[in-house]
């Protein structure tokens, strides 16, 4: 069943670590919809609507803050097992004239294989139109989750993740896992691509060495792509971006191998994190607060979290304060007295907060100022 309007008043615990101390925050909760079955990513169109995943499959819109509890029609089939299924929507810089949504999600391509796809379709209100797989990633065998996020450059480029939790995929030239990749708004190499025309690369890539990334965008001040990404048993990072960027997974890590022994965070030619967490929080979507509502958190990172990060800890939503360098300040936990696994966060064209939880039953919430 889907419900609206229900609210609830929370704190934000924990303070930073060093500089400027900050003020208590009170956040006012409103649940816009339950119900949903894992919900993974939301966007917003030009008119205020928005749309929302399930990892199930089932693409949701929402219109005059209300879920429409009928899935929108036209998306592809999707392997949904465990972590696996259909994860980013994403609106064409351009939505308004071409009404172009793009989504990535785990597609069947052999017996027990999978592999993480990008597919391009038009929105005309209704359902998907225009269905097509614009690029398909080399498969893997069984149900391990490969995430990915989307991002829209201002270069008109669009940036795409994609996973490699095992094996050195990640490292691999020939593979499109545990990269980031930058396309043309077809699904083809962008131009000017790092290693374009490089014997045994993929022209597709623009980072590699990456784990498992959950979250992606653009740092509003200085331009950067930045990510987050799942490490091993510890060892979650957040890493600003550069063409060409080695990021060290699998053979660096902050983390531990599940088996206990520690993986080198050190090596030559490697890039290490701006931020990482140890033990795990598990991070998911991301995004830079630059709206008016909150005025404390001007510039911060929002990252969702599925893991508390400590013992007994809780699924949150986790603010990261920087200062006029980029560098880390300090930290708060939000929504933790909800206990529930945050996967994405947005911010609104309202300048309001909007988050997912991940649960059989989650939810879509919009965050307000309490006073």
């Amino acid at each position: 069943m889907f419900i609206a309007g229900a609210t609830l008043t929370t704190n934000a615990h924990g303070q930073p670590q060093g500089g400027k101390k900050a003020r208590p925050t009170q956040v006012r909760v409103v649940t816009m919809a339950t119900g949903l079955s894992h919900p993974w990513s939301l966007a917003f169109l030009p008119n205020g609507d928005m749309l929302v995943t399930e990892r199930n499959g089932n693409l949701h819109i929402v219109r005059d803050s209300r879920l429409d509890p009928e899935p929108i029609a036209g998306v592809p089939k999707v392997h949904a097992v465990r972590l696996s299924g259909l994860m980013e929507i994403l609106p064409h810089p351009n939505f308004a004239q071409n009404q172009i949504v793009y989504l990535t999600y785990t597609k069947d391509v052999a017996d027990n294989m999978v592999a993480t796809t990008l597919a391009r379709a038009r929105f005309d209100g209704h359902q998907l139109v225009d269905v097509k797989d614009i690029l398909i990633c080399d498969p893997w065998a069984g149900d391990g989750g490969s995430g990915s996020r989307l991002a829209f450059g201002k270069d008109g480029m669009l940036y795409m993740t994609t996973g490699a939790s095992n094996g050195n995929a990640a490292q691999e030239p020939g593979s499109l896992r545990g990269k980031i990749l930058r396309l043309r708004d077809d699904g083809t190499p962008a131009p000017g691509n790092p290693f374009a025309g490089r014997p045994g690369y993929r022209a597709e890539i623009y980072s590699l060495g990456h784990r498992n990334s959950l979250g992606l965008a653009f740092n509003p001040i200085t331009g950067d792509l930045w990510n987050n990404e799942n490490g091993p048993y510890g060892g979650d990072e957040i890493n600003v971006i550069k063409p060409g960027g080695n990021y060290g997974w699998p053979k660096v890590s902050f983390g531990r191998e599940y088996t206990g022994p520690k993986i080198p965070n050190f090596a030559e030619g490697m890039i290490g994190p701006v931020v990482f967490w140890a033990p795990s929080i598990a991070p998911s979507g991301m995004a830079f607060y630059t709206g008016d509502r909150f005025p404390d958190w001007k510039n911060n990172v929002l990252v969702g979290a599925l893991l508390g990060g400590a013992v007994q800890g809780v699924g949150h939503l986790e603010r990261i304060i920087f200062d006029a360098n980029w560098d880390e300040t300090g930290r708060q936990s939000l929504l933790t007295d909800m206990k529930q696994r945050i996967r994405d966060v947005r911010q609104g064209p309202d300048g309001l907060v909007y988050v997912l939880t991940d649960e059989d039953n989650g939810a879509l919430l919009r965050l307000e100022p309490a006073q």
